[in-house]
């Protein structure tokens, strides 16, 4: 509900924000501000600049290696039998894909959401979004039905989105067949914890992290829509990388059999200091943990047969049943802080671009729900086959490795 001037004048007084009192009683756009401003829960913003003077401790002690399933040693027979109690699931229409697509291309040094990138792969080049498409489209044909497909976009890139796909008429995708919906955002502060003020006169927010897909499934109404879709099981996975399996009925059939509610596939990491997050079990429980917040001792453990402790890369293919989806719906977000730089404008209405990092960011991680489940499937798969992810314009994870890697797989088909 919308509040008046004097009241969100008070809000901001009391919440440390008296610069955008001042530009609030002078900016043209006063009532989209205004509005802006009433959705805003002051003392979430509050408690998360306190979680800026904090260190990000890891309790050692608390944390061990999880185990793994690995595929490639699995005996014949039983990934037959675990394929096929999830080939079931896919058959009976009780599956669905959704993918998370709320990034912009920014490191790639492309202007527009990350699907939108043409990689030149063989044998032509292909859209990001073309090659998920297409992967969805073998195994629709495959199973002789359509799967669901969810496209999880951002405030920033939705319309773009939407546009692009229509456009391209989906790649050949059944339109009805496909489902947008908005993640969440976030206000951005600076280091003293002040809002920051866009060119659009509005108060800069930014996505609030991919952990914000389970409040936004059920926000959205997605989860509703699932249910009537018969839908048991959903597999959610990032748009960057180009051999992502959203279809697969072994991980499907691990999770049943474990008992478990999520499953997710894994490869092992290239190097200790690859930046990918790595699971382990933390206090008993599932877990991730960030690149950015392992300690480097424990990042280069290994075992006897000199392999790393905490060597499970977290590669975003994970697999949830409803009931997990519904579960992490209603758990109360963490979020993780990011220092950047962020243009904004000042009091005097000057555009500042500033020259180091200045700002906070707060992401939820979607993989910060684990720790509330007893327990999840791990399902070690060759890099090759499963990860070809493009993040950086050049280097590592960048269009060129990703092409390669996609380039031999299906050169080896």
């Amino acid at each position: 509900m919308k509040k008046d001037l004097e009241e969100v004048k008070k809000l901001l007084m009391e919440n440390n924000q008296e610069h955008i009192v001042t530009y609030l009683e002078k900016c043209k756009n006063q009532e989209a501000l205004l509005e802006q401003l009433s959705e805003f829960d002051f003392a979430q913003l509050k408690a998360l600049y306190e979680t800026t003077k904090k260190p990000v401790e890891i309790e050692e002690s608390q944390i061990e290696p999880i185990k793994y399933v690995d595929k490639n040693k699995l005996p014949k027979e039983e990934v037959e039998a675990l394929e096929e109690a999830g080939r079931k699931v896919i058959r009976d229409g009780n599956y669905a894909v959704v993918t998370m697509a709320g990034g912009q291309g920014t490191r790639l040094g492309h202007k527009g959401p990350k699907g939108t990138f043409l990689v030149d792969v063989e044998p032509e080049p292909k859209y990001i979004f073309q090659i998920l498409a297409e992967s969805l489209i073998r195994q629709n044909k495959a199973y002789g039905i359509t799967i669901p497909w969810y496209i999880m976009t951002s405030e920033e890139n939705n319309e773009e989105t939407i546009t692009f796909l229509e456009k391209h008429a989906y790649f050949g995708y059944p339109k009805e067949s496909v489902t947008f919906f908005k993640q969440g955002k976030l206000p951005i502060m600076n280091l003293d914890g002040k809002l920051l003020i866009n060119k659009d006169g509005l108060i800069r927010e930014a996505s609030d992290g991919n952990g914000s897909i389970y409040p936004s499934l059920a926000k959205s109404g997605m989860l509703d829509k699932m249910k009537q879709q018969n839908v048991k099981w959903v597999f959610i996975g990032f748009v960057d990388n180009i051999l992502l399996n959203m279809v697969d009925p072994l991980l499907i059939g691990l999770c049943q059999k474990d008992k478990n509610q999520i499953a997710s596939r894994t490869v092992t990491k290239i190097n200790p200091q690859e930046r990918v997050g790595v699971f382990c079990k933390k206090k008993g429980h599932p877990a991730v943990i960030e690149y950015t917040e392992i300690p480097e001792e424990m990042a280069e453990e290994v075992d006897e047969e000199g392999e790393l402790f905490y060597g499970e890369a977290h590669i975003a293919c994970t697999l949830y049943s409803m009931e997990a989806l519904e579960k992490a719906s209603k758990i109360q977000s963490q979020y993780h802080i990011a220092v950047k730089k962020m243009s904004y404008l000042d009091e005097a209405g000057n555009w500042i671009e500033p020259e180091k990092p200045n700002a906070y960011k707060f992401e939820s991680f979607i993989f910060d729900v684990f720790e509330a489940f007893d327990d999840i499937s791990i399902l070690r798969s060759k890099r090759e086959e499963n990860f070809a992810p493009i993040k950086n314009r050049e280097g590592n994870d960048s269009p060129e490795t990703a092409r390669k890697l996609y380039n031999q797989f299906y050169g080896n088909k």
